[in-house]
């Protein structure tokens, strides 16, 4: 139902993809998201379209994370890309327009701002009421739904002074356009705009979910119990503070952690900020950033590929691609050069050497790609990693032998004098 729904939209995504690759046409008008009358015309001239149709499988497409807009230019987004392979790239594509319903079919220019806000705001219930109902419900039911729902958002915007002055007036519910507006052409609107974009079927005086749009409620129902489910109490923070108190989780308790703080805000801004993080100089925080990111899984391929020319995060990057590609994790390693490989030893090692204890330091020597420690030594004092020397001390102070300790301190003095 997803892939016919959006069809069109994905039509039209190709078509720019195809058309408006660097160095062509603006795409958009006035570096706006509106297509531009010329691309509009060309596209329909192609497609056999009218200029009409293709502005508006363009608005889908947009609405569906099909393509992205950026000035005059327009980009496929990853949705794209994964559409042939990834039937979780439609269904979220159809889902982010579910969600955008109210721009997929915008209000009369009539209705109150205020007034649609609240409807706009209520509407969520009402698609429980009719996912829970499991059949047809009457609009009047429905309208019914939607008028206490409204009237709770008021009551709770209204911020009353419990000791009011004498003669003081008292607060209004909501603007006298909202609180005046009928609510029963502003539901009508609300579920024709959803019966636009395929969640539900409506008329006869009656609506009534589609398969999909009752899947889509669900989904929307788990990630608010899988939100209220955090362990950690880290929901509300930054990726890093969130990260921060991960590092002290076992890893089945993390990952919990990791999906309650992704289902509690936008998969892209989620991506940016735990690319961020990762940007640091934490480098427990660069390793933890990167399994929220296997968390994330498809939505964040592309912004894990622009990382790829950054040496810090280069390593993470081609792990996290080549498990996402469908590598064994205990192979993934392979993808690595030695250099690649020496510079994570030595980031991992200064994780643990920052958060772990001694005994972790020294086992983690045996992860080593090198078969003897003065082969390591040699090749971690070439990589040029900017905790080398630290590692090294700390590896040295750390280590039950001797000689080997007396070596890695020596090579510790080396870097540090650059000899």
């Amino acid at each position: 139902m997803a892939r016919s729904g959006l069809a069109a939209a994905a039509r039209v995504a190709r078509w720019a993809d195809a058309a408006l690759g660097p160095g062509g046409d603006s795409a958009t008008a006035d570096g706006k998201a509106t297509l531009s009358d010329a691309t509009a015309e060309r596209a329909a001239r192609h497609l056999g379209l009218t200029a009409a149709q293709v502005r508006a499988d363009w608005d889908t497409a947009r609405l569906a994370g099909l393509i992205e807009v950026h000035g005059d230019t327009a980009r496929p987004g990853w949705r794209l890309r994964a559409w042939n392979r990834d039937d979780s790239a439609v269904l979220r594509g159809w889902v982010a327009l579910c969600d955008a319903w109210s721009l997929a079919h915008p209000e009369p220019e009539e209705y109150e701002p205020a007034a649609v806000a609240e409807v706009v705001t209520a509407m969520p219930q009402v698609l429980s009421f009719l996912q829970l109902s499991a059949g047809p419900v009457p609009v009047p039911q429905l309208l019914d739904l939607l008028q206490q729902r409204v009237t709770e958002l008021r009551t709770e915007r209204c911020e009353i002074d419990y000791a009011p002055q004498a003669g003081a007036p008292r607060p209004a519910l909501a603007e006298p356009a909202a609180a005046d507006a009928p609510l029963e052409p502003l539901l009508d609107w609300a579920l024709r705009a959803l019966a636009s974009v395929g969640a539900l079927t409506y008329g006869d005086g009656q609506a009534t979910l589609t398969p999909l749009g009752s899947w889509a409620v669900w989904v929307k129902l788990e990630q608010i119990c899988v939100a209220a489910q955090s362990p950690a109490g880290n929901i509300e923070q930054g990726a890093e503070d969130m990260l921060r108190g991960c590092g002290r989780l076992r890893p089945n308790a993390a990952r919990a952690e990791y999906r309650a703080w992704l289902a509690a805000r936008p998969v892209g801004s989620a991506v940016t900020e735990l690319i961020a993080a990762a940007r640091g100089e934490d480098a427990l925080l660069r390793g933890l950033a990167f399994e929220a990111l296997r968390v994330v899984g498809a939505p964040a391929e592309p912004e894990v590929r622009t990382v790829l020319d950054e040496p810090t995060l280069r390593p993470y990057a081609l792990l996290w691609l080549a498990e996402h590609d469908g590598a064994d994790p205990e192979d993934a390693h392979e993808v690595l050069t030695r250099e690649e490989a020496t510079w994570l030893w030595v980031d991992t090692a200064a994780a643990v050497a920052d958060h772990g204890e001694a005994p972790l330091l020294v086992r983690h020597l045996e992860s080593a790609v090198q078969p003897t420690v003065p082969a390591l030594l040699s090749e971690v004092r070439a990589v040029g990693h900017p905790r080398t020397v630290q590692v090294l001390v700390a590896l040295a102070a750390a280590h039950p032998d001797p000689a080997l300790a007396k070596a890695v301190r020596r090579a510790a003095f080396q870097v540090h004098t650059g000899g």
